[in-house]
């Protein structure tokens, strides 16, 4: 884009390329305007910033820029210079982050709860501010603006870390309780559900003894009614006991229990067959 004066004063622009006419210099002179995005950064060290919870911050922010109205743009800097349209923005961008920053808290450009930041929003703010200023007859357009860099005075870290200390320590502090809180409570329950199948096993096992109990007395009565019974019973489960394990014993044939595995007499076994009508 181009700018044409005559005599000092824009006779027209020229935004495409191309052959056209003029009169020589000094009558028409042609001034070239970059439309490139123009990118700059706060110059010099951090500026203080006090915030409006009274605690003081340093920013540093970079901004993008390009010309919008060469009409406007050309005359208002020196015909058209880069260099002194960025000394301006310097100074509005200064004054937009002062007063903006002014508004907010610590909290909002540093904290342990990340939810707390708002840096989006302070960025937003102080371009909004810088837009509306060059508004006024700059012939600029502000693209971005962006906080690139945050300091803190040396006093002022050191209360910072002091209270980001005190604040983890109380998240610490109540992640402990509520562990502490949660542990309470599933080791009542464990309690409480142990002593219940407890109470039911009890429970269980009385009716499970009282039960044998019964078929206990049951028995009795039935043994009681048949001694031989009884005694052939007590051999039986000695010898059971006896021989549960491979074990080689050497004893009278005729000692209870082993009277039980020597063969019947022939006479009893003839007396069977005569009951039974069976001839030898």
């Amino acid at each position: 884009m181009a700018v044409v004066t005559f005599f000092g004063k824009i006779v027209r622009q020229k935004t495409e390329p191309g052959l056209g006419l003029r009169w020589p210099w000094p009558i028409e002179t042609v001034y070239k305007l970059d439309q490139r995005i123009q990118n700059f950064e706060s110059k010099g060290k951090f500026e203080e910033i006090r915030l409006g919870d009274q605690n003081i911050i340093l920013l540093e922010v970079y901004v993008g820029w390009r010309i919008d109205d060469p009409k406007q743009f050309f005359p208002k800097f020196l015909n058209g210079s880069i260099a002194v349209a960025e000394d301006r923005l310097q100074e509005l961008v200064r004054n937009a982050k002062n007063e903006v920053a002014g508004k907010h808290v610590l909290s909002d450009f540093i904290s342990t709860d990340e939810k707390q930041m708002k840096f989006p929003q302070v960025e937003a703010e102080i371009l909004k501010r810088v837009q509306q200023d060059v508004a006024q007859g700059y012939g600029l357009e502000v693209k971005f603006l962006q906080i690139k860099k945050i300091g803190l005075p040396e006093s002022v870290t050191r209360n910072v870390f002091d209270r980001m200390s005190s604040e983890r320590q109380f998240y610490i502090s109540q992640i402990e309780s509520s562990g502490e809180e949660a542990a309470t409570k599933i080791k009542s329950k464990a309690d409480s559900d142990a002593a219940k199948l407890l109470s039911d096993a009890d429970a269980q096992a009385y009716e499970i003894r009282g039960h044998g109990e019964e078929q206990m007395m049951h028995s009795l009565q039935i043994l009681q009614q048949n001694t031989n019974l009884a005694n052939l019973n007590m051999q039986i489960g000695a010898l059971t006991e006896m021989l549960k394990d491979r074990t080689t014993l050497i004893l009278d044939q005729s000692t209870a229990p082993l009277n039980l595995l020597q063969p019947l007499p022939p006479q009893k076994f003839e007396a069977t067959n005569a009951a039974g009508g069976r001839n030898p």
